[in-house]
C-alpha cells in the first residue's frame, strides 16, 4: 500500500480498526475509512455459502460502507485477498467504471487442497477443512473471473489463476523487504547449534507443518545435541502436545525482537510440506544473514540463485539428516548466507512493486479509452 501510493497513487483503505489502520505506520502516505463494528464469528461464519475468512467479513456495516464507497468515481479498486471477493458486485459498472484488481496472497484452492491432503487430524475437522476448501475454490475463481486484473506473488500462482480465469491479466508481483539487515558477516565460533523456525502457527496449515516437521527432527536432533527453536504464537493446546512430547525443541512463542533469536543461530528453517505461495520468512532468514534449509518445492517464487545458497531437500527426513550433516561446517554456512544475501539485496524493493501495480493498472485503463488517474480504494484485511 504505501509504495503504491509513493508511486503516485491518492490511496483510500477500508477495513475493520483492530486490522487495518492499526497495523500500518500512522506516517504512511494513506486515508482511512473505517468500518464500525468487528468480522463475525467463526460459528455465525459456518453457517454461510461463502469461505470462513470471506463470510467474517461481510457484515452489515462492511457492506454498507461498499455500497457508498461503490457510487464514488474510483480509478481502480484493489480487492486484497479472497475474503473482499463478496465486495466486488456493487464495484461491476462496466467499460466506464473503474479497473478491478485482485491482490492474491495465495492461490487459495491450491493451499486448501494441500492442507486438506496432507491433514492428519480428526475426520470431523477434516471433513470442515474439505469444505471450507470447495467453498474457497468457488469464490476465488469466481473472483479471478469477475477482475480485471490478478496480481500473485509466485509466477506458479499466477500460471493458477491463468488456468482458472484466461481471460484475465495477470502480474507477478513477488513481495519486498524492508526491515533490519542484520550486521553480522561470519558466524561466531561460538554459535550455538540452534536451528530457528519462524511462523504464525494459529493457522491450521502452519500448526499441522510444524507437527511434521518437529515428528521428523527433534529426535535425530536430540541424538545430534541440536536445538529447535520455535518462534512465533500458537494455540495454547499446540504448545502442550509439543512441550509434552519433545527433548530438542524451544517454544518461544511471540517476541518482540526476533534479531538476537538470528543472531543465536546456525540454519533457519522452512518445512513447509502444506500450503504453497512465496514464504515470507524466507526474506526475514535472509536479510537476518542465517543460512536457510528449506524443502525444495517450499522455495516457490525464488530465484534460482537464492535457491542456490540454500540447503534444500525434497523430503522432511532428508532435510532433518542434511541439516545435522552440515550444522558444524560453518564456514559452508557462512558462504551461503552470504550468497544468497548478495542474490536478494537487488530483488526485493517495495517501491518496485508499487510503481509495476500502477503501470499495470495504466495500461488497462489506457484499453478502455480512459485517463489512467491514480486514486483508489484497497479493501481488505492486513495483508499477511
Amino acid at each position: 500500500m504505501r509504495a503504491t501510493a509513493q508511486a503516485g497513487a491518492d490511496l483510500t483503505c477500508v477495513g475493520f480498526p483492530g486490522e487495518s489502520a492499526g497495523a500500518v505506520p500512522s506516517d504512511w502516505p494513506l486515508r482511512w475509512r473505517l468500518v464500525a463494528g468487528a468480522p463475525h464469528g467463526t460459528a455465525r461464519a459456518l453457517a454461510s455459502t461463502m469461505p470462513l475468512v470471506a463470510a467474517a467479513h461481510a457484515t452489515p456495516a462492511y457492506r454498507r460502507l461498499v455500497g457508498e464507497l461503490a457510487l464514488q468515481p474510483w480509478d481502480f479498486v484493489v480487492f486484497d485477498h479472497y475474503a473482499m471477493g463478496w465486495a466486488m458486485a456493487p464495484f461491476r459498472q462496466g467499460p466506464a467504471g473503474p479497473v478491478l484488481v485482485h491482490v492474491a496472497h495465495d492461490h487459495e484452492a491450491s493451499v486448501y487442497a494441500s492442507l486438506v491432503r496432507g491433514f492428519k487430524g480428526s475426520v470431523f475437522k477434516r471433513a470442515g477443512l474439505w469444505q471450507n476448501w470447495r467453498k474457497t475454490q468457488a469464490l476465488e475463481r469466481r473472483i479471478a473471473r469477475t477482475v480485471d486484473l490478478v496480481t500473485a506473488i509466485t509466477p506458479d500462482d499466477s500460471g493458477r489463476f491463468r488456468v482458472d480465469a484466461p481471460g484475465t491479466a495477470g502480474l507477478v508481483l513477488t513481495p519486498g523487504y524492508d526491515g533490519t539487515v542484520s550486521g553480522r558477516t561470519r558466524m561466531p565460533v561460538d554459535t550455538p547449534r540452534h536451528v530457528v523456525m519462524v511462523g504464525n502457527y494459529q493457522w491450521v496449515a502452519k500448526s499441522e507443518n510444524l507437527r511434521q516437521f518437529v515428528a521428523a527432527a527433534d529426535a535425530e536432533f536430540h541424538r545430534n545435541g541440536i536445538t529447535l527453536h520455535v518462534i512465533g504464537s500458537m494455540p495454547q493446546a499446540l504448545a502442550s502436545e509439543l512441550r509434552a512430547s519433545t527433548r530438542a525443541t524451544v517454544l518461544h512463542g511471540f517476541v518482540d525482537d526476533i534479531a538476537p533469536h538470528f543472531a543465536n543461530a546456525r540454519i533457519a528453517v522452512v518445512p513447509e510440506e502444506i500450503g504453497g505461495g512465496f514464504k515470507l520468512k524466507f526474506l526475514d532468514y535472509i536479510f537476518g544473514r542465517v543460512a536457510v534449509a528449506s524443502l525444495t518445492h517450499a522455495t516457490a517464487g525464488l530465484p534460482a540463485e537464492v535457491r542456490d545458497a540454500m540447503i534444500c531437500r525434497d523430503r522432511l527426513p532428508a532435510l532433518v539428516q542434511a541439516i545435522v550433516e552440515q550444522i558444524d561446517d560453518t564456514e559452508t554456512l557462512d558462504r551461503m548466507q552470504a550468497d544468497a544475501l548478495a542474490a536478494a539485496q537487488a530483488r526485493y524493493r517495495w517501491e518496485d512493486r508499487g510503481t509495476a501495480l500502477l503501470e499495470a493498472v495504466a495500461g488497462l485503463a489506457a484499453r478502455r479509452a480512459r485517463p489512467a488517474a491514480p486514486a483508489v480504494a484497497a479493501l481488505g484485511p492486513a495483508a499477511r
